[in-house]
């Protein structure tokens, strides 16, 4: 049961002599979670109408969110994002002994932060967020969370949690909810220490570690597998008791339906 409070007397004495309205602080609602179980679509390659059925979209922050569908918005937050080097003061691209960017060996077009100035790339990516808050998407979600175990010890986990946590915090803020992708190593440390509400996880069936995540965040999972490396049938995959059940078997580069690589299919 709510109590409530009686104002102060002296002022309600002051309200009524000015007769002036206070401005109150409306600030905005927490974090929703998304629907536990809904069927999910990964959209990164591209915008288009979700299928019929899904309740769940994850989409680039440059696209639009989806009215009436749980969105969420894809920030790459601890590496540079494919285009966007410039966007990015040199003193914050991690530099190898010659003075070189490091590449992540996996995504030749982006660098890694220096994510041992957590502060000064926060105040770059918080805007990111924020603009993800007022273009009407519901979450975030956080790529690159494991960028430090690419980089021969020279970021480190608690480099990680230092900017985790403030990206967390900044999507509070402003009402998303915050979601952890990948680095199912991490999942319980994330969760307690940053406060990530949800997770993202990419092949989780195919690399048997679905359960890393579903152990801390039980049905707030969104699932993704690739067709290139499915591990067995999709019909074996949904039926697996340890498989996430939002989860969609995407094409690798999730390229939209007008093209003839794409790929899409729920277990529903």
């Amino acid at each position: 049961m709510t109590v409530r409070r009686a104002l102060p007397l002296l002022a309600v004495v002051a309200f009524l002599l000015t007769g002036c309205t206070q401005t109150i602080y409306d600030p905005p609602a927490g974090p929703r979670l998304p629907p536990a179980g809904a069927q999910l679509d990964y959209q990164l390659g591209g915008a288009y109408d979700p299928p019929a059925g899904v309740d769940i979209v994850v989409r680039d922050r440059a696209a639009a969110s989806v009215d009436d569908v749980y969105s969420v918005c894809y920030v790459n937050g601890f590496q540079t994002q494919p285009g966007e080097l410039d966007a990015w003061p040199d003193d914050l691209l991690l530099r190898d002994d010659d003075g070189e960017p490091v590449i992540d060996p996996d995504w030749p077009d982006e660098v890694i932060l220096d994510t041992r100035k957590a502060d000064e790339i926060a105040a770059i990516v918080g805007p990111w967020i924020r603009d993800c808050a007022s273009d009407g998407f519901d979450a975030v979600e956080f790529d690159n969370l494991d960028t430090y175990t690419r980089t021969d010890g020279t970021l480190t986990r608690d480099d990680a949690l230092d900017l985790a946590t403030l990206l967390v915090d900044t999507a509070h803020d402003v009402g998303l909810a915050a979601g952890q992708k990948n680095a199912a190593e991490d999942a319980a440390f994330l969760h307690s220490r940053a406060g990530f509400d949800f997770a993202v996880v990419e092949e989780c069936a195919a690399y048997e570690e679905c359960s890393a995540y579903t152990e801390v965040y039980g049905d707030h999972v969104l699932a993704i597998e690739y067709t290139d490396n499915l591990p067995r049938e999709w019909d074996e995959v949904c039926a697996d008791p340890e498989t996430p059940e939002s989860i969609v078997l995407r094409d690798r580069d999730l390229v939209t339906p007008d093209d003839p690589a794409h790929v899409f299919e729920t277990c529903g």
